[in-house]
């Protein structure tokens, strides 16, 4: 006879979805419009890989989060949908067709992430400078955010990656300190707080991002906000995680969105300029507005 574990009521209450977390499904004429621009241009977006919430909203507004070097990341973070595996050859022309879509769509502000290509020397940071100094020359008053990965102390790579003059550098943390070896098994925290530091040093506007729900404390949570505003975080995300699939890493909790509030509170008590924290919040969520914060 098999033994089912048993679940209290008090466990399924907390893991239940609740409707703040509702979302609407992307429809509209806008929408529709960076759909074709998107799947003519054969162009990935973080929007479908990560499965966003947000994609109806920011589409629907004429907007999209771009993501190059291919959809095939090495790492194999337990919170992410986007594919793990060996990635193929990265596209040398990619960056005139982002430029291009950039220019057709219009786009005022433009975000651009990548997967993590660490079999590379350079972690493709000759792909991400010439797709932000070739939109900047196609497109001269779009604003860019680059999303950029860990480039395991590769900092050479990184400086190549944020001379392209775009006005805001991101690089997530994801998650608190003792979470990393669950959640990103190949990614140091230290190492990503070092990374921020000397990208505030090169004098870029810098922002990160962080998951809630996946097991961390209030405590934890507000020394990551110390740890981020000391290696000068100027701007920070705060977001429910979503389980992406049974794959993934469970939700351990659903944090109200009063939580939400607090922890917005508690940030900007640490100098953190800019806090975009909510349950539906993604790293580029509102990032027009990101471009305003002062360095």
């Amino acid at each position: 006879m098999i033994e089912l574990p048993v679940v209290t009521k008090e466990q399924k209450e907390k893991t239940r979805k609740p409707d703040w977390l509702r979302v609407k499904l992307p429809v509209g004429k806008e929408y529709a419009q960076v759909r074709k621009i998107v799947d003519q241009n054969k162009l990935h977006t973080i929007c479908e890989s990560g499965n966003c919430p947000n994609m109806g909203e920011c589409w629907g507004a004429g907007t999209a989060t771009f993501m190059i070097l291919g959809n095939v990341c090495t790492r194999s973070c337990t919170f992410c949908a986007v594919a793990t595996g060996r990635p193929p050859e990265y596209d040398e022309a990619e960056p005139k067709r982002i430029a291009e879509a950039i220019k057709t769509m219009g786009v005022k502000h433009a975000v651009l992430t990548s997967v993590n290509r660490d079999e590379l020397k350079d972690k493709g940071a000759e792909i991400w400078y010439q797709t932000v100094v070739q939109t900047k020359n196609l497109s001269p008053n779009t604003t860019i955010e680059t999303l950029i990965p860990d480039v395991k102390g590769n900092w050479d790579a990184l400086y190549r990656m944020i001379e392209g003059k775009q006005e805001v550098v991101s690089h997530n943390v994801e998650t608190v300190e003792s979470l990393y070896r669950r959640v990103r098994p190949q990614a140091k925290y230290q190492r990503s707080l070092d990374q921020t530091k000397l990208t505030k040093a090169a004098g870029m506007r810098t922002k990160s991002g962080i998951m809630l729900g996946l097991g961390e404390t209030k405590e934890e949570v507000h020394k990551a906000m110390d740890d981020l505003a000391e290696h000068g975080l100027d701007i920070l995300t705060l977001g429910q995680y979503l389980q992406p699939t049974k794959m993934h890493i469970e939700v351990a909790e659903f944090i109200h969105p009063d939580q939400f509030a607090a922890y917005k509170e508690e940030g900007l008590k640490r100098g953190i300029k800019y806090v975009e924290s909510g349950p539906l919040v993604r790293s580029s969520y509102h990032a027009e507005k990101h471009v305003d914060v002062p360095i």
